[in-house]
C-alpha cells in the first residue's frame, strides 16, 4: 500500500464534494503528506475538512519534497474527472508517481495517461473497476454471521464511517468484526472490498452476496451502506445491495439541518419513521430484518442542538441515536450485540 500520499481535491476542499479526502486523511492519516488545492493553498485539512490535523494544502506538486501516490479526494455526481486536472495526473506520472483513482472515469482508458504510465514505469489503480458477473444464489450463507447494514435518507450523509467505527469499538470490546466495503472510499481505507455502483445492474445483488460468502467467517459484518432508496439516481445500487447482503439489522443514517436530497432542489425528505418503515419492508422481503439503531451526522449545528436532537429522536423512533463523533458509537454497539442474541446469533447460543 502507498505511503506518502497526495490528495488530490482541487477547487473541492470540504467534506461534501471532498468525502473520500475526508475518509481517507481519517483513518489513514499518517500516510497522507499533502491535500493538492491551489485555491487553498496555505491552509490546513483540519481547517477544511475537520480532520487530519497539520496536513498542508499546497498549491503544485513542486511544494510537496516526497510522495509516491496521488489520490484523487473527490466523489461528484455521475463519478466524472474534471477535464482541468489530467494534465495535473500527467505531471504527477512524470514524478514517477502512482495514480489512485475512485472515479467512473477510468484512468485505464485514457489513452494518454496509459502511455504516461508505462513510459515512467508507474501504476494507474482504478477503484472502481471490477469484473463482477454472478447473480445471487442464497447458497452457502453461514447463519450464524451476524450481518449489519448502513442505511441513509440520501448520499454522503456518513454511512461509511458509521460502518467503520461501530465495526473498530467492537474489535476493542472482543469481538470479531469486519467492516464490509462496498464503495471506492471504503476500498481504500479497508485495503478490500467491491465497488457496488459500478457493477452492472443484473450483478450487484449476487456482488453484495459475494462479499457476505468472503467475509462471513467473521462474527460481525457492518456492510457499509450505498446510495438510498429515496434518491432519483441511485436507489437502485441501495436496493441490489440491501437484498443481496441479506442484513439481520439496519442502522439508519441521516443528517440533521439538511432540508432536501443533495442536487434535488424542493425534493423534501419524508418523517424519519416513514423512511425506517420503508427500508424494513424492503429488507424483510429477504431476511427477517429491522432497524436497531439512528446515527445523525450532525455537523452543520452546534454541540447543544445535537445534543436536544439526539434525545428528541430517541423518543420519537424508540431507538439509539448518536452522532458518531460527538456522542460516540456505544449505544449502537450495544444495539448491534442486543440484535445479536434476538436472532440467535450470539456466539454464546
Amino acid at each position: 500500500m502507498p505511503q506518502k500520499i497526495v490528495i488530490l481535491t482541487e477547487g473541492h476542499t470540504e467534506p461534501h464534494a471532498g468525502k473520500t479526502a475526508s475518509c481517507v486523511i481519517r483513518y489513514r492519516t499518517s500516510d497522507v503528506v499533502a491535500l493538492l488545492d491551489s485555491t487553498q493553498a496555505g491552509r490546513t485539512s483540519q481547517e477544511l475538512l475537520g480532520t487530519g490535523g497539520n496536513i498542508p494544502v499546497v498549491a503544485k506538486l513542486s511544494d510537496v519534497k516526497e510522495a509516491d501516490t496521488l489520490l484523487i479526494g473527490i466523489a461528484p455526481q455521475g463519478g466524472k474527472l474534471p477535464a482541468a486536472w489530467k494534465p495535473i495526473l500527467l505531471e504527477a506520472i512524470a514524478r514517477k508517481m502512482d495514480i489512485v483513482n475512485g472515479l467512473h472515469d477510468f484512468a485505464a482508458n485514457d489513452a494518454a495517461l496509459v502511455a504516461a504510465a508505462k513510459e515512467y514505469g508507474t501504476r494507474l489503480v482504478d477503484v472502481r473497476m471490477n469484473n463482477e458477473r454472478d447473480v445471487a444464489l442464497r447458497k452457502n450463507i453461514r447463519r450464524e454471521c451476524l450481518r449489519i447494514h448502513t442505511v441513509g435518507n440520501d448520499c454522503s450523509i456518513g454511512k461509511m464511517v458509521a460502518s467503520v467505527e461501530i465495526s473498530r469499538a467492537l474489535n476493542a470490546a472482543g469481538h470479531d468484526s469486519k467492516f464490509v466495503a462496498t464503495g471506492q472510499t471504503g476500498i481504500m481505507i479497508e485495503g478490500d472490498g467491491c465497488p457496488i455502483d459500478c457493477v452492472v445492474s443484473d450483478f450487484v445483488n449476487g456482488a453484495a452476496e459475494r462479499l457476505v460468502l468472503a467475509n462471513q467467517h467473521h462474527e460481525i459484518l457492518l456492510i457499509e451502506g450505498q446510495g438510498s432508496l429515496l434518491h432519483p439516481a441511485y436507489s437502485a445500487v441501495t436496493l441490489g445491495l440491501l437484498h443481496g447482503s441479506q442484513p439481520d439489522g439496519l442502522i439508519l443514517c441521516y443528517e440533521s439541518a439538511r432540508p432536501e436530497i443533495h442536487n434535488y432542489p424542493g425534493m423534501k425528505f419524508p418523517p424519519l419513521q416513514h423512511v425506517r418503515d420503508i427500508y424494513e419492508q424492503m429488507a424483510n422481503l429477504m431476511n427477517p430484518c429491522r432497524v436497531i439503531g439512528i446515527v445523525m451526522n450532525s455537523r452543520r449545528i452546534s454541540a447543544t442542538e445535537a445534543d436536544a436532537e439526539r434525545d428528541r429522536v430517541e423518543q420519537e423512533m424508540g431507538l439509539p441515536c448518536c452522532d458518531v463523533f460527538r456522542h460516540g458509537v456505544q449505544p449502537l454497539v450495544d444495539a448491534v450485540l442486543r440484535r445479536q442474541i434476538e436472532v440467535g446469533k450470539s456466539p454464546k447460543h
